[in-house]
């Protein structure tokens, strides 16, 4: 008999739980939210995590022999550690071994784009297209970018834990400073952030990404053509790296920034223009779990 399997998704103002019929399925037997409450710290995010597995054991009368749990940021495999999170208290903290000793059962941990590319990989797009993919690159372009590699169907996380971690790749010095440390990152040219900061360079004015898109669409404001021009064409610069590297089967685009539809078209036909291959084959695909894939992601973990 197929068990049910467990996950959580900790976001920076929600923790959301799930438990899934089966590894197989979409079909919950239980999700649940509870808020973060991060500005409280560290110790409060893991008993907020207690409290919310808590909650879902006692709707379906079932405890967990294990769960996997989707991370802002990841644990670093030699200092057993948290790195490169925005719900900054967690880093340098060993985040695994404590929830371990506060639950009482295991945990698999993987960051939020890992999460993202694996649902889409198993349950979502990819699974519907390619059912038999050597390997699916998860692509989260929002107000960050970040990535995660699935290969036959198991994530791909790397020595350091930073597999898929292309948004830091460099792409042009324009971007200027980048948190990480570095300048020009595929962060800070393509996420929203940077498109919005491009836009604001060179208009003087302040939109958000959804404005500067309508504003493309119309024709009517010369600086949202430049923006969104700009974003296709590094686009498909930063993403050819990927397919030459990869060469993946298929390309999910999450977050904000996929929703641009020419992505699909224009941006296709840019990342054709760089790959070695005389035609791009790789399946560039709009995600079909929505921000379910997060918690999906983390179940399939343990699946």
């Amino acid at each position: 008999m197929t068990k049910p399997v467990w996950g959580i998704d900790l976001g920076g103002t929600k923790i959301e739980g799930i438990v899934l019929a089966s590894p197989h399925s979409t079909e919950s037997l239980c999700r649940l939210r509870i808020p973060t409450e991060a500005e409280k710290g560290y110790h409060h995010i893991i008993q907020q995590i207690k409290k919310l597995v808590g909650m879902m054991s006692d709707e379906i009368s079932l405890l967990p022999e294990k769960i996997g749990i989707g991370t802002p940021g990841a644990l670093d495999p030699q200092l057993n550690a948290m790195k490169n999170s925005n719900t900054t208290s967690l880093n340098g903290k060993p985040f695994k071994d404590d929830l371990i000793a506060t639950l009482g059962f295991p945990v698999v941990l993987a960051n939020d784009a890992n999460c993202f590319a694996l649902a889409e990989a198993k349950l979502g797009a990819a699974a519907e297209i390619v059912p038999r993919a050597e390997s699916v690159f998860g692509v989260i372009m929002g107000t960050g970018v970040g990535g995660g590699v699935v290969v036959n169907g198991k994530l791909l996380t790397g020595r350091h834990a930073i597999s898929g971690e292309w948004g830091h790749n460099f792409l042009h010095e324009s971007g200027g400073d980048c948190y990480c440390g570095l300048k020009g990152c595929v962060e800070t040219v393509i996420s929203g952030t940077g498109l919005q900061n491009f836009y604001l360079q060179q208009s003087g004015n302040s939109k958000s990404l959804k404005e500067i898109y309508a504003l493309y669409r119309l024709g009517a404001d010369p600086m949202a053509i430049a923006t969104i021009e700009r974003l296709l064409s590094y686009f498909g610069k930063a993403l050819a790296y990927i397919i030459n590297i990869l060469d993946p089967d298929a390309i999910i685009l999450g977050g904000g920034v996929g929703n641009i539809d020419e992505l699909y078209s224009e941006g296709v036909r840019e990342v054709e223009k760089y790959i070695f291959n005389r035609k791009l084959e790789t399946l560039i695909l709009k995600p079909k779990l929505g921000d379910s894939a997060g918690v999906f992601g983390a179940a399939m973990l343990v699946a």
